[in-house]
């Protein structure tokens, strides 16, 4: 009986040490002090402490005495942390609404320190047991863009929207974005951030699942690259007291559904979603490139795949509550090291109508403490409760304690689900010990002068709308034509905003998320009479969408009609492309033309830049994107309106209506000349007093050598460097007579350049090249290699004889003709060409004509040939059957044979004219 009970015993600790491997994975990878620290921590804690850590809970209201939900929750339940939501009434209204939110973090904290110094009862024995202080995690989504993906509504700095920042294409801008949001947040006592959102927009534009402008674009490499900066920015401005949770994992860029609606089904495998959706999460995790960067969690998202393990016909269970489905995806290199050094998983919010409906299908009774179980079985450490409501229960309070109470008791009877327990507490403790090193009070808490530096950084959300402001349609070169100067002093101008209203919380006051006279008074603020004066109020005027519903359903709103019919400008302005707005929009194009004939139509996009199609863009002058609402953007809009500036930005997701295309912007760049240089290690830097080291003589190969280089920074269309991965196709040929193709390697970008090398086994003249595709011209290094003495590289470059265009009409990409458009339209430089060719065919002909048959016969045979010349002009300018091909083909020329051709034709119809006058003279002489 007692050998049995000793090999009991050792098969007991055998299971527990394996099922513990990932949490002693965690352990090694820490300081041993540290990870002696937690050991200890964890020993000493009551089921009921280590149960609690696992949820973040939310709760309503801003009370947090000692009669208050939340205040049971910490100190009778000893949840592991909170998340403060607007939607909850967390947040008070402006002017005191960081003050209150600092007070009431503060206070939160207060409530876990106070508790941890009372001491509980064992209720088998009767002992005193000590508690040990453990901060909570007060965590918050802050998205940036103000209402309705910020919590805090006012107060902070109004940072852009994660499309704004990649429009700009600069993964400093991101960083320093990150900077001042890691800032304001860790001076408020959070210590836990949701974000920033790694999901890749691959086919915007989905209605029903429409991200809009909360992701940084539609590539999976630039969104990670972004992803990597922010994250890098965040630890640094917090100086890393935040734990940062990336989101939605493993991505949800490509469902038709939002998270909170319904549990969205992609149909992808995990081979395709490696290559997508789930390559910005490998950059923030086994491949960033520096702890600062490495993202601390993920936040794991409600998600079906169809498809997963390759049977279209197999769909997964939500990934986060499908073990075996994250469990392969946690398997994968990149992530296997970063979850055995800590990285957490936290689950999305467990109490949506999603997460409901799915659990409770057929009408079956919602019971959330079975969602919790599956979702910490399936792989969740951090699990977020929100709103969960069984169906059971009164309130989500009730709820949450039936879901405590479940698991401390699954706790005790279930060995299997307690090690799971354990081994996300463990989990959760080292990340607490990270933010803090030793859990004391004072530590935690912040100084409440740092919040009366908050807000103060608007300078980079300025830098960002400047750099991200982007030209959707038309085109750089057709702007100066369709738009040559801005509007004039006597020009009218007429402003047609949406308008939303916002609370901070349900008894605060509304504010507007975008004012109607927003852009209005930015304006006049700029360009108005205390301004450069180049517009007057009274020639200003704004209105609503509402306005313009009204006017188009036929019930007259007040002034808008007249006003537009007296506007010399109109300009609209998308703020939330998901309420309807470019559907109204397109409506007021369709059926008052009348009111825009011959006006400057300019559309503002502080919104995606998807949603207008092909169709009512032609109809526009103008169409900018600035993606997002803030203030500073507001004030670009008004700039760009009046010229002052240029914009800079590109598209980070596909815009259809003008045909821009992300992968072909993304594709190298045809019309540039690739550089190549011999890939030598670099000159040392001589530490300060040294001598300069002497220039490194120019190397020289013979047979047997290997000759390693590199190409120069390869640019898209955009002439900012190609994706890393980007193919590059290196060759060395033999010139001359028997020559060819002597070896060949395909290779990969890396920050825009591609190495490779290549060993000399023949003589000859040697020469290599390197394509990427559609980029096929390159720099040439030459060498002439003999069997005996050494061959020097000479670099040969060539000359772009011809212009290679490009493979997609898509803004921003450059039309590289002046005269004439990709379509084969002529442009406005090509329409000055042929008036002037005009006007002096018209002057030629009055002048032979008038001095030999009169004045009269002078002015006719003018106008014929006037006639005929704009006759053949229009024949290109409305793209008449043949026209557009010949005048793609031959440019100018076609302008002037055509308006030339129409000339000659004019001539002839005076001259028959002139014939049949002479006819009919000589038939009445006759007579």
């Amino acid at each position: 009986m007692g050998l049995k009970r000793v090999l009991d015993g050792f098969l007991i600790i055998a299971l527990m040490t394996t099922l513990l491997v990932p949490s002693l994975g965690v352990q090694a990878q820490q300081d041993p002090s540290r990870s002696a620290q937690i050991s200890e921590l964890f020993e000493s804690m009551t089921p009921e402490e280590r149960v609690g850590q696992l949820f973040l809970v939310t709760f309503s209201g801003r009370d947090s005495g000692t009669e208050s939900v939340i205040h049971d929750l910490i100190t009778n339940y000893h949840v592991g942390g909170v998340v403060l939501l607007a939607g909850n009434d967390n947040f008070a209204a402006p002017p005191e609404t960081l003050t209150e939110a600092h007070r009431l973090i503060e206070s939160l904290q207060r409530i876990e320190w106070q508790s941890s110094l009372s001491t509980d009862v064992d209720p088998v024995t009767g002992a005193e047991i000590e508690r040990e202080y453990v901060p909570l995690f007060v965590g918050i989504s802050q998205e940036g863009n103000g209402y309705p993906t910020d919590q805090i509504l006012s107060g902070m700095t109004p940072l852009p929207g994660q499309m704004a920042i990649g429009a700009t294409w600069d993964p400093s801008l991101a960083e320093q974005v990150g900077n001042v949001l890691g800032q304001e947040l860790s001076a408020l006592g959070f210590n836990l951030y949701f974000g920033p959102s790694l999901d890749v927009l691959e086919i915007p534009n989905t209605p029903a699942g429409d991200l809009g402008t909360r992701v940084f674009g539609g590539d999976p490499y630039w969104v990670g690259e972004m992803g990597r900066a922010y994250i890098a920015g965040l630890h640094a401005g917090s100086q890393n007291h935040l734990v940062v949770i990336a989101k939605h994992f493993p991505g949800r860029g490509g469902s038709d559904r939002l998270p909170e609606q319904e549990v969205a089904t992609i149909r992808k495998s995990l081979e395709q979603l490696k290559q997508i959706e789930l390559a910005p999460f490998f950059a923030v995790t086994g491949n960033a490139p520096s702890p600062e960067a490495t993202v601390d969690g993920l936040l794991l998202s409600h998600i079906r795949y169809q498809g997963f393990q390759g049977n279209i016909r197999a769909t997964t269970r939500p990934v986060s509550f499908d073990p075996q489905a994250l469990s392969q995806i946690l398997g994968l290199e990149q992530f296997s090291g970063w979850r055995q050094d800590g990285g957490l998983i936290v689950s999305d919010d467990l109490g949506t109508h999603a997460v409901r409906d799915f659990y409770a299908q057929g009408g079956q009774t919602f019971a959330p403490r079975l969602t919790a179980r599956d979702a910490l079985l399936a792989g969740n450490d951090l699990l977020y409760l929100g709103q969960a409501l069984s169906t059971e229960s009164a309130d989500a309070y009730q709820t949450t304690i039936q879901i405590l109470d479940f698991f401390t008791q699954k706790y005790s009877e279930d060995t299997a689900f307690a090690q799971r327990v354990d081994e996300a507490v463990i989990r959760i403790l080292t990340m607490k010990q990270g933010l803090y090193g030793t859990f004391l009070l004072p530590r935690v808490l912040t100084n409440d002068e740092n919040v009366d530096s908050i807000g103060q950084s608007t300078n980079i959300t300025f830098e960002v709308a400047r750099r991200a402001a982007t030209l959707i349609s038309p085109n750089t070169q057709d702007l100066a034509a369709v738009m040559p100067v801005p509007p004039q002093l006597r020009e009218r101008l007429i402003f047609i905003t949406d308008t939303a209203v916002f609370k901070q919380c349900t008894d605060c006051p509304e504010q507007p998320s975008i004012r109607m006279e927003a852009l209005q008074e930015a304006v006049l603020r700029l360009y108005g009479p205390e301004g450069d004066n180049q517009t007057t109020t009274f020639r200003v005027s704004s209105y609503s969408f509402e306005h313009l519903q009204q006017m188009l359903d036929g019930l007259s709103p007040p002034y808008i009609e007249t006003d537009l019919s007296r506007a010399d400008w109109v300009i609209l302005s998308i703020t939330n492309g998901s309420r309807g707005q470019p559907e109204l929009i397109s409506r007021f194009l369709d059926e008052r033309q009348e009111l825009l004939r011959d006006r400057g139509v300019i559309l503002f996009s502080f919104d995606a830049p998807y949603y207008m199609d092909a169709t009512d863009i032609s109809k526009l002058t103008a169409y900018f994107a600035l993606y997002s609402k803030q203030p500073p953007f507001i004030d670009v809009a008004a700039r760009l309106l009046f010229q002052e500036l240029t914009p800079l930005g590109a598209s980070p997701v596909s815009v259809t209506g003008v045909g821009y295309d992300l992968i072909s912007a993304m594709s190298p760049d045809p019309n540039q000349i690739i550089s190549l240089f011999l890939d030598l290690p670099p000159v040392p830097t001589p530490a300060a007093g040294e001598p300069t080291a002497e220039p490194t003589a120019v190397p020289l190969y013979q047979i047997g050598d290997t000759i390693a280089f590199r190409t120069g920074e390869i640019r898209d269309h955009n002439g900012r460097p190609v994706p890393d991965g980007t193919v590059v196709r290196f060759s060395m040929t033999l010139t001359g007579e028997g020559g060819g193709i002597l070896q060949q390697v395909d290779t990969v970008t890396s920050a825009g350049i591609a190495r490779a090398s290549f060993g000399l086994d023949k003589t000859g003249l040697l020469e290599i090249h390197a394509t990427s595709e559609p980029a096929v011209i390159s720099e040439v290094l030459r060498m002439d290699v003999s069997s005996s003495g050494g061959a020097a590289v000479t670099v040969v470059v060539p000359v772009l004889t011809t212009t290679i265009l490009p493979t997609s009409a898509a803004q921003p990409l450059e039309q590289q003709d002046e005269f004439i458009t990709t379509e084969g339209y002529p442009r406005f430089n090509a329409w000055i060409l042929a008036v002037l060719l005009l006007a002096a065919g018209v002057w030629l002909t009055y002048w032979a004509i008038s001095r030999l048959s009169g004045i009269r016969e002078g002015i006719r045979w003018a106008m014929s040939v006037l006639l005929g010349g704009l006759m053949g002009y229009n024949y290109l300018a409305f793209g008449l059957p043949g026209s557009l091909a010949w005048s793609s083909d031959s440019g100018l020329l076609a302008v002037f044979s055509i308006t030339f051709l129409g000339q000659m034709l004019g001539l002839a119809g005076a001259w028959l004219w002139h014939q049949r006058l002479k006819t009919k003279s000589r038939s009445e002489t006759g007579k």
